[in-house]
């Protein structure tokens, strides 16, 4: 069990628990068209084992029985995400008629047990016809997505508690075009330059057209890191204020003061889209709220590869089933820094958990769980204004390039028989939120 007390939070608090469309969801006919997922974990090489999101959890058809899950859970909140190729199955044109039965269902379900809907419209799943065209590297992405933002707002703009546009933008654009590790697959400076600033660009014509089309509650969800140095040597002090520049700063600062860090646009040089200065304007609309997803920190070097301005080392901590170190003081501090240097619009942590291994008893999951809560009251004594936490994740999923090989879910699942079993981390929230002491 957990250590802290729900009413900690005070009454209005949201406690919810995080998935993704592709991850979970499965049920690839149906109208749905392909996403670069779908081809690029059929790619040898790309993803453990050859996995694939075909079948996934089958969240498709067993949709509710998991929102038993997070009602009996006592979670407050879910936060999903729409499938743009579900949708849209060409990304632009005709909509698939059964792609919005299913998010009726899904949402109409939400509300009938009482969890409130937290959409994100882009969770990594670009349909395959627009990436024929470019993608993320194509500014005309930008007027798609707008589009593609109109049609959620229309049909289910006035059921959503809260809607965010991008789903960790950071991930869309570096570790995809220029790590080349996620969908696309892209190791490529000028792929990652266009990408990290058209990905921006569409958050902010995507909030236009949810506004214009009667959409309250607007945020974007960012993964953040605490950057550290690897040492007090100034290259290494160097290196880590890059990181935090590419990892943090570029989207802090664009979405929320319409300012790119000079030391990553002057890396990034004529990599960068022509005139995007002219955009920034519509890059940093007003939001609502901000989601923070926070796993791990970042310890930086000076690069010693040709081109390569930093590098990463691992540190000393104890680590996840997944390699990250397990670092609460990290999410205080980055929820202290955003609040005090960015915003003032609420904080949501919108995931927060940890991969471990296979198996339905998960004590360090537990801790982790109450070491990250209690990192949340933390900030929140120091001025942070936190509204939300949400876990990641509510199932055992498809964890993109990792395949089914790392498991975060707080409900196991069998991915034979797709039955589910709560672990002991989400019957420590259950005896969280149903507490009324």
């Amino acid at each position: 069990m957990f250590s802290i007390d729900r009413k900690d939070f005070g009454p209005n608090f949201t406690f919810g628990v995080a998935t993704a469309a592709y991850q979970i969801e499965g049920g690839q006919g149906h109208g749905r068209g392909p996403s670069i997922w779908d081809s690029f974990s059929a790619t040898p090489g790309n993803v453990h084992n050859g996995d694939t999101g075909i079948n996934a959890c089958n969240h498709f058809e067993l949709w509710p029985q998991d929102l038993d899950l997070i009602r009996d859970g006592g979670f407050d909140a879910y936060r999903f995400s729409f499938a743009w190729p579900r949708l849209i199955p060409e990304g632009t044109g005709a909509v698939n008629q059964a792609g919005l039965d299913f998010y009726d269902r899904l949402i109409d379900g939400m509300l009938e047990r009482g969890i409130k809907p937290y959409a994100t419209l882009y969770h990594w799943d670009l349909p395959s016809s627009l990436q024929d065209k470019g993608g993320w590297m194509n500014r005309d992405i930008a007027g798609w997505f707008g589009d593609y933002a109109a049609l959620v707002a229309e049909n289910f703009g006035d059921r959503l508690t809260a809607t965010a546009t991008i789903n960790e933008p950071w991930c869309v654009a570096f570790l995809s075009h220029y790590l080349g590790i996620h969908a696309p697959g892209y190791r490529d400076i000028r792929a990652a330059a266009r990408a990290m600033h058209h990905v921006l660009y569409a958050h902010g014509t995507a909030i236009d057209a949810l506004r214009a089309n009667g959409a309250k509650n607007l945020g974007i969800v960012l993964n953040l890191e605490k950057s550290e140095a690897a040492s007090d040597k100034p290259e290494d002090l160097a290196a880590m204020s890059m990181g935090d520049g590419i990892f943090n700063r570029w989207y802090l600062g664009g979405v929320l003061k319409g300012q790119y860090p000079e030391e990553v646009t002057n890396w990034l040089g004529d990599n960068l889209p022509k005139g995007y200065q002219n955009d920034m304007e519509v890059v940093s609309r007003p939001l609502d709220w901000l989601g923070i997803n926070y796993y791990t920190r970042g310890i930086y070097k000076a690069g010693t590869e040709a081109g390569a301005p930093i590098e990463q080392v691992k540190g000393p901590l104890e680590k996840t089933d997944i390699g990250w170190e397990i670092y609460p003081k990290g999410l205080s501090d980055l929820l202290v820094r955003v609040s005090s240097d960015y915003t003032k619009i609420p904080l949501y942590v919108t995931e927060n958990g940890m991969a471990e291994v296979e198996g339905n008893d998960d004590p360090r999951r537990v801790k982790y769980y109450d070491d990250h809560l209690k990192a949340v009251l933390a900030a929140r004594e120091q001025g942070a204004d936190v509204r939300g936490y949400f876990a990641w994740s509510l199932l055992d999923n498809f964890e993109w390039a990792e395949g089914y090989n790392k498991r975060f879910g707080i409900v196991h699942v069998d991915y034979a028989t797709q039955k589910r079993t709560p672990k002991s981390s989400y019957r420590a929230f259950q005896g969280l939120l149903h507490n009324t002491r």
